[in-house]
């Protein structure tokens, strides 16, 4: 008869503080024995999250805010969407972290410990947005395979770290240099380890901005571990998936990054507009790069009760991607007519802007507040679903609350 497989320490130590007490009996569990304490877990405590927060799938964990939830001008990790691809690396050793830079256009690859990285190179703090290219998937039609993300897909966090460009500039790279692509410690859901969940990246223009960085701190804290810690790439405007999380490697290409999610339809959309269902050739479909112009009404609560003759006040923000809001405005007659809203500048570039205004209602009844930002290009966004694609990416749809006034 075999010896019985026993987990080790580490890992049964790992067991016991998700779990929140010690495993008696813990050294006689079988290897790869998943207690049923954590059959069931509790995705809210795990992660830190607000309860009014809706799980959308836990294999991989994608869990999204409500509008109402995203009100705080800088995102808090507890109302911040989780988005993964494949399994949280477990039992990071930041102290024996590395960072390799590597690929066809750097003079000699060249690997940092974490130490290095906070120490040799100038910090710097950006407040960015980061939002889902599938944000708001649900509204499609025919729908789009995917997460059915809703509105809260999107946050706005304060993060600390090291310009990538610098990191770059230090390692050397080559004139043909077009594009990276990250590479991370997380695992594939088949747990295949010669496979990627994700691995994507974005072209040297938007990596040698000044607020591309290598991040280390989230809200002035460590980052946390379900959205990165201790290492992670940070592109803000641009959708999500470029930001990669737990990254230990990034490659310098001299062609388009072609790694997991890279290629294909995935994080792509038409080049030119088609039919709602068409189905479209992957030659035909362009990669997904500056997020569009949008906005969130984050108070009241959908559903709210006002007093005849009350004022409601309404407030939110508004992104536009690689661009500032221009104009903000609403609408109570389902956009027949709109009024502006007042408007604050973003903290830096490539953070949402925060709007407010007053509004008044004629009589009692039922009421939808719409929301409409327009960007200094001067888009606004459409009233209704934009083009459909088939993936469901980019709804940037007026966002609208509804409003009862007796």
């Amino acid at each position: 008869m075999k010896r019985r497989n026993f987990v080790t320490r580490t890992a049964l130590g790992s067991l016991s503080m998700l779990i929140g007490t010690d495993i008696v009996f813990g050294n006689t569990m079988p290897k790869d024995y998943n207690p049923l304490a954590l059959q069931d877990p509790d995705p809210f405590k795990m992660f830190n999250k607000d309860r009014g927060m809706e799980v959308l799938n836990d294999k991989p964990w994608n869990i999204e805010a409500k509008a109402h939830l995203l009100d705080d001008k800088i995102t808090p990790n507890t109302s911040m969407f989780l988005r993964n691809n494949g399994l949280i690396p477990e039992n990071i050793d930041a102290s024996t972290w590395t960072l390799t830079i590597d690929g066809e256009s750097v003079s000699k690859s060249k690997t940092y410990s974490l130490a290095d990285l906070k120490t040799k190179f100038p910090q710097y703090t950006y407040q960015l947005t980061l939002e889902c290219g599938g944000n708001g998937r649900s509204e499609f039609d025919p729908p789009a395979k995917g997460n059915q993300w809703t509105v809260g897909a999107v946050s706005c966090a304060n993060w600390t770290g090291i310009r990538l460009r610098d990191l770059l500039d230090d390692v050397g790279i080559n004139n043909d240099a077009v594009y990276i692509g990250y590479h991370a410690a997380d695992v594939h859901l088949s747990r295949d380890p010669k496979k990627e969940p994700i691995s994507r990246g974005a072209p040297m223009p938007k990596v040698m901005q000044d607020e591309t960085l290598i991040a280390f701190k989230m809200n002035g804290e460590d980052i946390p571990l379900a959205h990165g810690y201790p290492l992670r790439l940070v592109a803000g405007g641009w959708p999500a998936s470029v930001s990669g999380k737990w990254i230990n490697r990034i490659s310098v290409r001299n062609i388009i990054h072609d790694g997991t999610k890279m290629t294909g339809t995935a994080y792509r959309v038409p080049c030119n507009p088609v039919a709602p269902g068409e189905k479209v050739k992957d030659e035909d479909m362009c990669i997904i790069e500056s997020m569009p112009v949008k906005s969130l009404i984050t108070y009241p609560k959908t559903g709210a009760t006002i007093k005849d003759g009350k004022v409601l006040n309404i407030r939110g923000h508004a992104w536009a991607g690689e661009l500032e809001i221009l104009k903000m405005e609403y609408s109570i007659d389902f956009g027949a007519t709109w009024k502006t809203c007042n408007l604050e500048k973003p903290a830096n570039r490539l953070a949402w802007q925060h709007f407010t205004a007053e509004v008044s209602f004629p009589k009692k009844g039922y009421y939808e507040v719409w929301a409409k930002a327009t960007d200094s290009m001067g888009i606004s966004q459409p009233m209704l679903l934009p083009g459909w694609n088939p993936k469901g990416y980019l709804n940037n749809a007026c966002h609208r609350i509804a409003i009862k006034v007796v």
